[in-house]
């Protein structure tokens, strides 16, 4: 069977399936089983695809087509140019978190030796972009999940990445950093509403829920962060928030009351206000 023909066998098992992206699905877990990038396929259309390799494709592919993320089944996604191993337990790297993380890197790219908390770090995409972008940074990656902290620890040093993880509830840890000691506090933490994650996508629902929930309001870690973090950072230092469609108006007002200015909200490229900045002048 030649390359071509196993993915044209690959596709006809996620269009059977119902997956949305079949043709794109079926060129990553060839990539993955011939170890090449997507668009090196092309030229290995016309040799032979042995038969371990049709093995494990076709194995993926049945993964894919039970609701398994694509990114699960290859074990690995791309954050901003670089790699990271993602699967069961971790949160998938998204393009939503490009909007957070580049604002931080906008806001914070003149502090000297910056001194950053990623809190909820998950695989640790946000700590690991923030510590290779800004040299001299020190970067504390804040993580609760075991499973969550594996792959955080795994893709610091697959990104040579000098973090400084750390495996605690955000509620536990708070009191380990001085008051005034942090210029940027950053996090992508958890922000559907409990009732909301049965009607997810069932892709999203093989995500951990402990990365999804954000309670009954959707706003249980904004107000924690907010709340025992706040004086953790220095004055005039800088939270950055992904946050949820419709979130922002509520957020900013939090903020507001709690001794932030320059409260701003940027949007996604569908328009989506999904990242919020301010500015502590407590």
């Amino acid at each position: 069977m030649t390359v071509h023909a196993l993915d044209n066998l690959i596709k006809g098992i996620l269009t059977r399936a119902g997956v949305d992206n079949p043709d794109g699905d079926s060129r990553e877990i060839l990539a993955a089983v011939l170890e090449v990038g997507p668009s090196g396929l092309f030229a290995l259309r016309d040799t032979d695809a042995d038969d371990d390799v049709r093995e494990k494709a076709v194995h993926m592919a049945q993964r894919r087509a039970s609701g398994e993320p694509i990114q699960y089944v290859i074990g690995s996604w791309s954050f901003m140019g670089r790699d990271y191993k993602v699967g069961e337990g971790v949160l998938i790297p998204r393009d939503d978190t490009e909007v957070v993380t580049r604002e931080a890197l906008r806001l914070i790219g003149k502090v000297e030796k910056p001194v950053i908390v990623d809190l909820c770090s998950g695989s640790g995409i946000i700590a690991i972009t923030l510590d290779r972008e800004l040299k001299g940074s020190t970067v504390y990656a804040v993580e609760k999940s075991e499973k969550a902290y594996a792959y955080l620890t795994k893709n610091a040093r697959l990104n040579d990445s000098d973090i400084k993880p750390i495996l605690s509830d955000l509620k536990d840890c708070a009191d380990d950093f001085e008051d005034g000691s942090v210029d940027l506090l950053i996090s992508n933490p958890p922000y559907i509403r409990s009732d909301e994650i049965a009607q997810l996508q069932r892709e999203v629902r093989y995500e951990p829920r402990l990365a999804l929930d954000g309670g009954v309001s959707g706003y249980d870690f904004y107000d924690m962060i907010i709340t025992l973090w706040s004086r953790k950072l220095k004055a005039d230092g800088v939270i950055a928030l992904e946050i949820g469609e419709g979130q922002f108006g509520y957020i900013s007002e939090l903020l507001n009351s709690s001794g932030y200015t320059e409260i701003n909200g940027y949007k996604d490229i569908q328009d989506i206000t999904r990242a919020v900045t301010a500015v502590y002048r407590p």
